[in-house]
């Protein structure tokens, strides 16, 4: 009797260390990415221990629930869908309340919590437009596209009023790529994209603040306020241009160290390290996050049903906007809009949602259609 409990207590503990069946090479690079951020915020930050120490902090606490939620099968996340995306409204709501921030509603103060509700939506948002297509025949009609674009307008319009265009437009893009890879046809994409067009002058005269204007027409000429708004953009770009090919190396750059360098742990980090580690650090630091958005789309294709394909590929998009929107803009290719750089910048509350994005994605891996791939 002993010796059979004893082994179904070997059995159920080794099941408990195959699941969830982690995707080494996703984790790995991961991991390895999450090295680099805390490198380069340690030497951005001018060897401040304690600020690296909070962001391990924070790295340990998305990995764990980056791990929890990998335990949870994509039918149980389907179900919590409706409930996640109301309640992250519901938390918008509350932030035009009690939120606080420079100059913005952005952040809820528990006391024991601070933390950036609309980061939240870059998960929930392709979780719920994936769970309504789910339910819906595809490729979707103008009827479902309307109710789609509705569930992700609602929260884009309470972030942009806090104001967060740039949060905002990243929310909407995270939604939009879920409604894309429901193969809607390409003459209804037209017609969204020529109606949108249509409405950017409207939205530039009547609801884009003077700020956000700003920064749209400093990119166009950095050079016509050198010393005011068009700082952020020329400083940003002596640093990446500095760094050469091979650069200054670790904690030898000086625009950071000398201060010329604005927001240097957070939104510019990726200049701190162009300019420390030259061309060939920023190919091979891309290079990297290829791999994560190729292998995340590779759990996309090998996904059990709609849902999770959906949500598998709306996430891997997105990781690659993000990207590409805070290389864009420290090269002053695209406006300064406030975009992290992914789990390399300093930050909270978009290190932890980032990484239970990628828990999500480990938890479709997990189930896929195929266990054997791979």
């Amino acid at each position: 009797m002993n010796a059979a409990l004893l082994a179904q207590l070997r059995d159920h503990l080794g099941s408990l260390w195959r699941r969830p069946r982690l995707d080494l090479p996703l984790l790995g690079a991961l991991l390895l990415l999450m090295g680099v951020g805390l490198g380069t915020l340690y030497s951005a930050s001018d060897l401040d221990r304690g600020q690296m120490l909070a962001q391990t902090l924070r790295f340990v606490l998305g990995l764990g629930v980056m791990v929890v939620i990998a335990r949870i099968p994509p039918s149980t996340l389907r179900n919590w869908t409706p409930w996640l995306y109301t309640g992250s409204v519901l938390l918008l709501l509350v932030v035009m309340v009690l939120g606080e921030g420079r100059g913005a509603h952005r952040w809820l103060d528990l006391k024991i919590l601070r933390f950036q509700p609309s980061e939240l939506l870059k998960l929930t948002m392709p979780m719920m437009i994936a769970w309504y297509l789910n339910l819906r025949p595809l490729p979707p009609g103008w009827s479902t596209l309307g109710i789609a674009g509705a569930l992700i307008a609602i929260p884009v319009v309470l972030v942009a009023e806090q104001p967060d265009l740039g949060t905002a437009l990243l929310i909407a893009a995270s939604g939009a790529f879920g409604i894309f890879l429901s193969g809607v046809a390409w003459w209804r994409i037209g017609v969204v994209v020529a109606v949108v067009a249509a409405a950017i002058p409207l939205h530039w005269r009547y609801f884009m603040h003077d700020y956000q204007k700003n920064r749209v027409l400093t990119l166009l000429d950095p050079e016509a306020d050198p010393l005011g708004n068009g700082w952020h953009i020329i400083q940003s770009q002596i640093a990446v241009g500095s760094g050469g090919v091979w650069g200054k190396g670790w904690h030898h750059g000086t625009q950071s160290r000398l201060e010329f360098l604005p927001e240097h742990t957070t939104d510019f980090i990726f200049s701190v390290f162009a300019e420390e580690w030259g061309l060939i650090g920023v190919l091979m630091l891309l290079a990297l996050y290829l791999f994560i958005i190729a292998r995340c789309l590779w759990i996309a294709a090998n996904a059990r049903d709609t849902y999770a394909r959906l949500l598998a590929g709306a996430i891997s998009m997105a990781l690659f906007v993000y990207v590409m929107v805070n290389g864009g803009m420290v090269t002053g290719i695209l406006p300064v809009v406030g975009v992290p750089l992914p789990l390399v910048s300093y930050g909270g509350t978009s290190a932890v949602s980032l990484l239970a994005g990628f828990g999500v994605l480990l938890s479709i891996h997990a189930h896929r259609r195929n266990p054997g791939a791979g």
